[in-house]
């Protein structure tokens, strides 16, 4: 761990055999690291692309954009790129039987549900929502082109999609079509919260 390691350090030698779920703490602690690593990296990348095509911009746009990328390298760090830090630290799973694959809705999230498994349900349930939420918000307000509502949410699906296939791949996640919609869902209601927010800026101005 490059930045938080003793941040970690000392939440782990206070909380590690007091809370259950400690690997998934553990697992954020190397998700953020990692996001803020590659955040760096694309801040000096945008800067140097910004002075070579002297782009015209502004510090809001940035500072959001930057945001947004922050946002979805932590998605993608602590869905898929779990195990390490650099591409040729993870294993290809090329060969998995693709019946490992639920394809079947809401099968997996009932049975959490029956087992009474609380904090596995909400995460599966309401945390596969909140979490894509940000991207029903930032692929409108980031873009360009106006986009409308369905076109926000393909995008969300589609993401969703290429999370679920590399975590098949690289065998770092359980692959399962209800995060697929749990996320497009997300996706759905960022993208409401976006329409709603620009509906009372214009009554405002008003």
């Amino acid at each position: 761990m490059i930045f938080l390691g003793p941040l970690y350090d000392y939440v782990f030698k206070s909380y590690a055999t007091k809370i259950n779920h400690f690997p998934l703490i553990r697992l954020s602690f190397y998700a953020v690291d990692k996001a803020i690593l590659y955040t760096l990296f694309f801040i000096v990348l945008r800067y140097l692309w910004i002075k070579l095509k002297k782009t015209n911009t502004s510090f809001s746009r940035e500072f959001w954009l930057t945001v947004c990328v922050f946002y979805v390298l932590l998605l993608f760090a602590l869905t898929v790129f779990r195990d390490g830090y650099f591409i040729w630290q993870f294993q290809f799973y090329w060969h998995r039987p693709l019946s490992q694959i639920n394809i079947v809705p809401l099968v997996e999230t009932l049975k959490l549900m029956k087992a009474q498994s609380l904090v596995d349900f909400i995460y599966n349930l309401y945390g596969n929502i909140m979490w894509f939420i940000p991207m029903g918000v930032f692929i409108p307000a980031l873009t360009k082109k106006h986009m409308g509502f369905f076109k926000v949410v393909f995008l969300g699906a589609l993401i969703s999609i290429s999370i679920e296939t590399m975590q098949f791949i690289l065998n770092t996640g359980v692959t399962d079509i209800d995060d697929v919609i749990f996320n497009t869902l997300g996706a759905a209601v960022g993208y409401l919260l976006y329409f709603v927010g620009k509906w009372i800026k214009k009554l405002i101005k008003i």
